[in-house]
């Protein structure tokens, strides 16, 4: 389809000032629509699996809401991507939000009515909303430079901390507020998502412009001496080791979190305790991000992705030597977060380069959809190791996906003339 003129966009000329600003701009919205797009995911997950115990009569079933949220993220990855590739990100992420916006709706309906069959729909509706979350990343880095890639892309990763806290936190007061309007039981939190939500797409509407997926499309269309500043040539080979890359952190991370509850539960620990260890891991999974995106941006992409790999053995060695502590468990987690951010950060900043202009979304949308479909397929595969070999046993049998990153990095190593600056 034609572009529409840059004067749409926010932007008078192509000038790589211009650029820079326009950037700039896409980075801070992104990061304020990750805040509110995770006060709304965290608000709405927090209770997905008390729901789909209540509605369903049975708690075996509790994990199919986190399940059915997965599933629903990697569905809409890949016409997300499709979407951002001819309309823009913008289009492409508030539509992402509606579908989850009208996801939360069901949600509540569901519960108001008893229907568990409409609760797992809605539940695959909300799914969308991470998908534009992961999308945000890539987002940001449209119009970046190798020398600012990481950095961009890890500030709208670490935004995501600050609701991912603080969602799960509004269950109390949600609960208070939804009793005052006579909402169904437990559905409270849900006017927190329907307001962040509404406010994350009203932000991305009005204040993502000029909209940096087709204004990076111009670019590249009409000023190649700019282009060359943000596009380069494609490198299958590297973008492929980068989506296994980030897909086996994934995997790695969400099998080994995952069962870490139950197995601290088995060993005694409280709530209290279990809620601690889970926070610290959340607050390592994004809190130092763009510490790595810097790192990524000095020392390059594939050795940040070995130094998360590093960080990633390490907290599996002590998952596994260290699994009747409780303390040793909580620095596994800790470091668990850290060498997936590290990993992650890298890995989706060695993508972005990896890929030409005219592949990038594509393959974006497809490391959406395989990290979340191998996280998936992680959480459901640890339970079955877990009652087989027990907790040490999974943190070893998952190590194997930290190896094989491990061997296949030279894989990622762009040529020469495509190196990063070491600056």
């Amino acid at each position: 389809m034609p572009l529409p003129p840059v004067s749409d966009r926010g932007a008078t000329t192509l000038d790589a000032a211009s650029v820079a600003r326009a950037q700039r701009r896409a980075v801070w919205v992104l990061s304020l629509n990750q805040i509110l797009g995770g006060l709304a995911f965290g608000a709405t997950i927090s209770l997905g699996a008390v729901l789909a115990a209540e509605l369903s009569g049975d708690e075996s079933f509790s994990g199919l809401a986190a399940a059915a949220v997965t599933l629903g993220t990697a569905l809409v990855a890949v016409p997300l991507a499709r979407l951002a590739r001819t309309r823009g990100r913008r289009v492409s992420l508030t539509t992402g939000m509606a579908i989850a916006l009208v996801g939360v709706v069901l949600v509540v309906l569901a519960v108001a009515i008893d229907a568990f069959a409409l609760l797992l729909i809605a539940f695959l509706l909300v799914g969308a909303a991470q998908a534009a979350n992961l999308q945000s990343r890539f987002a940001a880095v449209d119009l970046a430079t190798d020398a600012t890639r990481g950095r961009d892309l890890s500030i709208v990763v670490w935004a995501t901390t600050i609701g991912a806290v603080l969602g799960p936190n509004l269950t109390g007061p949600g609960e208070i507020l939804g009793d005052a309007v006579g909402m169904p039981p437990l559905t409270g939190p849900y006017l927190f998502t329907v307001v962040a939500q509404v406010l994350a797409i009203v932000l991305l509407l009005t204040a993502l412009r000029p909209d940096p997926l087709l204004l990076a499309q111009q670019v590249v269309a009409a000023t190649p001496v700019e282009a060359g500043a943000i596009v380069r040539a494609d490198h299958a080979r590297a973008a492929r080791f980068a989506i296994f890359a980030i897909a086996a952190a994934h995997g790695t991370m969400v099998s080994v979190m995952a069962m870490t509850p139950v197995h601290l539960l088995h060993h005694g620990a409280s709530l209290t305790v279990i809620g601690l260890t889970i926070s610290l891991h959340i607050a390592g999974m994004f809190a130092l991000a763009p510490v790595f995106g810097i790192l990524a941006d000095r020392i390059g992409r594939v050795p940040t992705i070995l130094v998360g790999q590093a960080v990633l053995a390490a907290a599996l060695v002590t998952a596994s030597f260290g699994q009747e502590s409780t303390v040793a468990v909580t620095v596994a987690l800790i470091l668990l977060g850290l060498g997936w951010s590290a990993s992650t950060v890298a890995g989706s900043t060695l993508l972005t380069e990896a890929s030409s202009e005219a592949q990038r979304t594509r393959r974006q949308g497809a490391s959406d959809f395989t990290m979340s479909i191998v996280g998936a397929a992680g959480a459901v595969l640890a339970g079955v190791i877990l009652g087989w070999i027990g907790y040490g046993g999974l943190a070893l049998v998952v190590s194997v996906l930290v190896v094989a990153t491990v061997l296949l990095s030279p894989l990622g190593r762009l040529p020469a003339g495509k190196r990063e600056p070491r600056n």
